[in-house]
């Protein structure tokens, strides 16, 4: 197309270069970018991995034939370099045919923000020609040609089912489409529904690409592969991450060996692979909207009072005590502190049993928090010393999780927690409940319930907050009696009581 055109001033070299590339995508990406020169980024690298090529070849051998759509699914485990491959398939649609139109969605606002469209921009700066003849927004990739800025253009657009009519527009007849989704699993089926109505113009260039971790067992996503209402409609990728030459393999055997090759964990993030019962919330959205805005129920003076102390040092991570009275979570209120010694949060702990004198009190004992355990013994204080990764010895015990199986006492005590919420209260607080809905769970090769590892979950979602989260949970760390004189937010009779009164009239007297 572009021998034909001669778009934005550009020189006959390249205008000859982009026209002899226009359907090869691997034949641009490997002359747009300075892969090998001394002193780039790209200095150590060759060019694309072999995954990457192999799509292009898809993609190559399809771009022929405008009677129909290009229609590549690719399901992968983690750090196999899919942003990057994504933005090179941008960049070459884009830049070897005029007048090319263009959506990349989604699961997130955020990740089409800060990974896909971020990674986009690192590319476009890396291309020897871009800047000078195309301009690249926060939203929008674009021709300069004022003329042209409205038909030659991609845009970055974040999804919503309630007004999927953004990607009802998307035609360009007798020209290039293209439409890509990110992380694709998520995307609700109502946009892919719509997005496929759109893409009938006929002599029309149509590539529809799709990429994403394996979640889920429904959804568009999932019938695009062996098996799926869609699948003769899509050809169809899954790659193992250990396959690729940029991952971290040594990450990949320590997930093998804590969650085991056939769980749901690795089959997702490492082999590419569709979970057999798939990767699921643990939290449900409604039960903590209901638990944070429910009036605090009755609780009866002798329920004990349980607190959780989750301990941290220094850095991001808050030490948090965390109490809980029944099904009363959210009256006495949780004390957080950020920066404090252990000798510090343990003082505080002292006060905490001073004032409300509680029957059981549970702290993490993991790394720091030894120190906390010990510390409040020698002050004589009876304390339960918690740890995470222990064995599960609390289910059917602190709470009504009977005929429930736990990998570990972390997922325990996290189950507790989930059937407490049903009925309890809880402070009502938006990064609680963020952090709530970002626990994931799925199940080992024992049929145990197995939580995303909290190293897992604050690589997916960077600055998540968990010590609020985790210290609630540390009180169902275990069983605790109800009592005649439980701890609660009321006045207490002394802890020392003594017949000797100095004030006694008989020892007034002279």
């Amino acid at each position: 197309m572009l021998d034909k055109v001669n778009p934005l001033g550009m020189d006959s070299g390249l205008v000859d270069w982009l026209a002899s590339v226009t359907d090869d995508p691997l034949a641009f990406t490997l002359g747009a970018y300075p892969w090998g020169e001394p002193g780039t980024v790209l200095e150590k690298f060759d060019g694309p991995d072999q995954w990457s090529r192999d799509l292009f070849a898809q993609i190559k051998a399809g771009v022929i034939d405008t009677t129909r759509a290009i229609q590549i699914a690719t399901a992968s485990g983690h750090g196999i370099g899919k942003s990057a491959t994504v933005a090179w398939i941008i960049l070459w649609a884009f830049c070897t045919f005029p007048d090319t139109r263009g959506v990349v969605t989604a699961n997130t606002e955020a990740q089409l923000k800060t990974k896909t469209w971020s990674e986009l921009g690192k590319w476009y700066n890396l291309c020897w020609f871009t800047r000078e003849h195309f301009t690249l927004t926060a939203t929008a990739l674009l021709s300069k040609d004022p003329d042209r800025e409205r038909t030659w253009r991609i845009d970055a657009i974040a999804w919503s089912e309630k007004n999927p009519t953004a990607f009802a527009g998307l035609h360009n007849q007798g020209k290039r489409i293209i439409l890509i989704f990110d992380e694709a699993s998520e995307i609700h089926d109502m946009i892919w529904e719509t997005a496929e109505g759109a893409l009938t113009d006929a002599d029309t260039q149509i590539i529809w690409l799709v990429f994403g971790n394996p979640t889920r067992n429904s959804g568009r996503f999932r019938e695009c592969f062996a098996g799926g209402l869609h699948h003769e409609h899509w050809q169809c990728r899954q790659i193992d991450s250990r396959s690729v030459a940029v991952t971290n393999k040594d990450r990949f055997d320590k997930w093998i060996r804590t969650y085991g090759i056939d769980s749901d964990f690795v089959r997702i993030r490492v082999l590419g692979q569709f979970p057999r019962r798939g990767e699921m919330e643990f939290f449900s959205s409604i039960e903590i909207d209901e638990a944070m805005t429910r009036e605090v129920p009755y609780v009866d003076r002798s329920t004990p009072l349980a607190v959780g102390v989750d301990v941290a040092r220094f850095g991001r991570n808050n030490s948090v005590i965390f109490p809980r009275k029944g099904r009363d979570a959210r009256t006495i209120e949780r004390r957080s502190y950020n920066g404090i010694a252990t000798t510090e949060l343990t003082n505080n702990v002292f006060q905490v049993f001073t004032q409300y004198h509680p029957d059981g009190i549970f702290v993490d004992g993991g790394g720091v928090g030894g120190g906390v355990v010990d510390q409040c013994r020698e002050r004589r204080l009876y304390v339960t010393e918690v740890q995470f990764g222990g064995k599960d010895d609390i289910t059917g015990i602190v709470f009504d999780t009977m005929g429930e199986r736990y990998a570990n006492k972390r997922a325990a005590m996290y189950g507790a927690l989930r059937a407490w919420l049903r009925t309890g209260a809880i402070p009502p607080d938006h990064e609680l409940k963020k952090a709530m809905l970002a626990i994931k769970y799925t199940h080992n090769t024992k049929d145990q319930i197995q939580l995303m590892s909290k190293e897992d979950l604050l690589d997916d979602n960077p600055g998540l907050v968990l010590d609020d989260l985790d210290a609630l949970a540390l009180t169902f760390g275990g069983p605790i009696a109800k009592s005649a004189i439980a701890g609660g937010d009321f006045p207490h009779d002394d802890l020392v009581v003594s017949e000797y009164d100095p004030y006694a009239p008989e020892r007034m007297v002279a």
